[in-house]
């Protein structure tokens, strides 16, 4: 039984979604602000994490940015703006997917199934090796990448999309197809979602031998200078 934790400080919304993600088989909890919600995250290992924007004490972009300091937990942020930046916010701080409110419950639903799903299989991880790029080294089974012997921390979709990449070099795939291969078919989270990933994987990877392209119109590609 999948634990969620439901960080909210509406009281409306989290009798709402608790009854309703209970019916569906989960098992919920519950923090009213930013604050108890990272101490809840410590004490009650939820599997999952539903992350109002909007919260007192600590606003969900810092309870983002602590928790991605130094866990993989997977995070749903729930925002009541219709503004695409903030949903860029969150996506850039590690935040997995975003629902916007008001939502449908059975949507919400589906996204927790399907963020929780590719958390348990990330790409690659029936694979063993290491794939060698120029002076980028891809180690599958430790999920570890190097540039020039570095090891270079990267988030789990980071290094799940740099893998996807790096399987076919110079093959060029389409923001569509790095969503089905990297978040899982039945993702529906926006493109801009693969955008961000690859800005920040641009920005971590100190390599000069191996860089990521885009093709405009269509999508990216990786690339490794001989």
């Amino acid at each position: 039984m999948p634990k969620i934790l439901i960080i909210e400080d509406e009281p409306s919304i989290v009798e709402f979604v608790t009854l309703y993600l209970r019916k569906e088989g989960f098992d919920v909890v519950a923090a009213r602000d930013g604050v108890e919600g990272l101490i809840m995250v410590k004490n009650q290992r939820p599997d999952l994490v539903l992350l109002d924007l909007m919260l007192p004490e600590l606003d969900g972009w810092e309870v983002c940015k602590r928790l991605r300091e130094d866990s993989d937990i997977p995070i749903i942020m729930l925002t009541a703006r219709g503004d695409d930046v903030d949903k860029i916010v969150g996506l850039e701080l590690g935040a997995d997917d975003y629902v916007a409110k008001p939502f449908n419950p059975r949507e919400l639903v589906a996204r927790i199934k399907a963020v929780l799903r590719r958390a348990q299989t990330p790409v690659g991880q029936h694979l063993k090796g290491i794939l060698r790029l120029g002076d980028l080294h891809i180690d599958i089974a430790r999920r570890e990448v190097r540039v020039q012997g570095q090891i270079i921390p990267l988030r789990t979709k980071e290094f799940d999309l740099l893998h996807t990449l790096a399987q076919y070099p110079g093959m060029v795939f389409t923001r569509e197809q790095l969503l089905s291969r990297v978040w899982g078919y039945d993702y529906a989270g926006n493109t801009r979602t693969v955008d961000v990933h690859i800005a920040q994987l641009r920005q971590k990877l100190p390599t000069t031998q191996v860089h990521i392209e885009t093709v405009w119109g269509v999508g990216y590609k990786l690339m490794v200078d001989t």
